[in-house]
């Protein structure tokens, strides 16, 4: 640290003479990344009280009685990231028929170490969308209360989807053992109470899937799964409660049944084409395109446990999807950061910022989709993904220029969430 700001903060303190309110912190760095303008702001003055953001300035920090100062000499600050698609049940070296060994206990207690690398890699906020049991509520839960260390988590406890589908079934057992998915719900009326019964056991957001996906067995990656008047009950149904929609969809067709049915997020979103690029823009909906992820697919997915058909299916999709990634960028589609961590290993979130690069965004683009971005998606603008008065004290820090250099993001060396800190290097 730096010795002289030190002194000149211990200075402050003891000529003071304003008392401080209730858990009090003064927030000090070298730079602070204005996300929404996308430029760098010097020697910026954080004062949080009670866990959210009383004040943002510049300059000299105040002479606030019994405040704690925290000043990170030679750090940028931003705000803490949000992951819009991730999985922390999951573990990256548990993927086909390994998953049948996995009980929803022992998922949950996965999440739990899961939940506690996430935050220290920077994520102080993570959609989770899609776990067994409805774990991830509990989950949240008690990292809403102290009991365990995590991000902030919005939940869909168990996804719902078609018999035989990708995101709802349990495909992997022959027809003897009648294992069915615990959510399966054909037709308008089942795809209604199952919203309802998610919504009944405390989730945030209800998830779907209206095509195959790569990482299930017996599903084609592109084909639709429920049909527009069964997404559009699902998608009401939803609504009429207060709960968004996020639809994993790989498949042209299933990306615009799920728009036309006024879904909120289109996940993956693979093989979007110029009539989904079109509606998206035209809803506003976001997309939620995992660019990342392919490279541990197809490098590590075998020895991963992932099944050969997914394998191939992996080899059809990645380098489209991310062709496709920059085509509704440059259309002027809103984007969000979601990753299917957990798919890959938790902790490793940060990679994919620079793939967005690559793949077209400017270092700001970026950092706005896993910021302000993803907080509108979340219905959470204000409260989260930015740095400003009222909104939660969710900070990070890392060495250098992130908009210069978007990989420092891999290396966070600071964590605060709600005006604690989690990790401080």
């Amino acid at each position: 640290m730096n010795s002289l700001r030190l002194v000149i903060a211990a200075a402050a303190l003891a000529l003071i003479s304003t008392p401080a309110l209730a858990d009090t912190v003064v927030l000090t760095a070298d730079a602070m990344v204005d996300v929404e303008r996308g430029a760098l702001v010097d020697d910026p003055v954080i004062t949080i009280v009670d866990g959210r953001i009383e004040s943002v300035a510049t300059g000299e920090a105040p002479r606030i009685e019994g405040a704690d100062y925290i000043v990170l000499s030679g750090k940028t600050i931003l705000p803490g990231l949000i992951d819009m698609h991730v999985h922390l049940t999951s573990d990256s070296d548990v993927h086909g028929y390994r998953r049948l060994a996995i009980s929803d206990e022992r998922a949950v207690i996965t999440g739990v170490v899961n939940a506690k690398t996430t935050l220290m890699a920077g994520f102080t906020t993570v959609r989770n969308v899609g776990a067994g049991s409805f774990g991830d509520v509990d989950l949240r839960d008690a990292i809403a209360e102290g009991d365990i260390v995590g991000p902030r988590m919005f939940v869909s406890g168990p996804p719902i989807g078609i018999t035989g589908g990708h995101c709802s079934d349990n495909n992997l057992l022959p027809p003897e053992y009648e294992a069915e998915g615990e959510n399966v719900a054909d037709g308008p009326w089942a795809a209604r109470a199952a919203v309802r019964k998610n919504r009944k056991f405390g989730v945030d957001v209800i998830k779907t899937c209206s095509t195959g996906g790569v990482l299930s067995k017996g599903t084609k990656v592109g084909a639709p799964q429920y049909t527009v008047e069964e997404l559009r009950a699902l998608t009401e149904e939803a609504h009429s409660h207060g709960l968004r929609v996020a639809s994993h969809a790989h498949g042209a067709e299933g990306i615009v049944n799920a728009l036309k049915a006024g879904v909120d997020t289109i996940e993956h979103a693979s093989f979007i084409d110029d009539e989904g690029i079109s509606l998206a823009r035209e809803n506003g909906a976001f997309l939620s395109m995992d660019i990342y992820v392919t490279e541990f697919i197809l490098g590590e997915g075998e020895a991963a446990g992932i099944l050969p058909e997914s394998l191939e299916k992996e080899r059809v999709v990645g380098q489209t999807q991310r062709d496709n990634f920059k085509k509704a960028h440059e259309a002027g589609v809103r984007m969000v950061f979601g990753t299917d961590a957990g798919v890959y290993p938790h902790g490793d979130n940060a990679k994919q910022l620079s793939r967005m690069v690559q793949f077209g965004m400017t270092s700001a683009e970026a950092l706005r989709a896993a910021t302000s971005n993803a907080a509108d998606a979340l219905g959470q603008k204000g409260n989260v993904g930015v740095i400003a008065p009222k909104a939660y004290a969710d900070i990070i820090a890392v060495d250098g220029n992130p908009l210069a250099d978007i990989a420092l993001l891999e290396s966070v060396s600071f964590v605060m969430k709600e005006g604690k800190i989690f990790r401080n290097e």
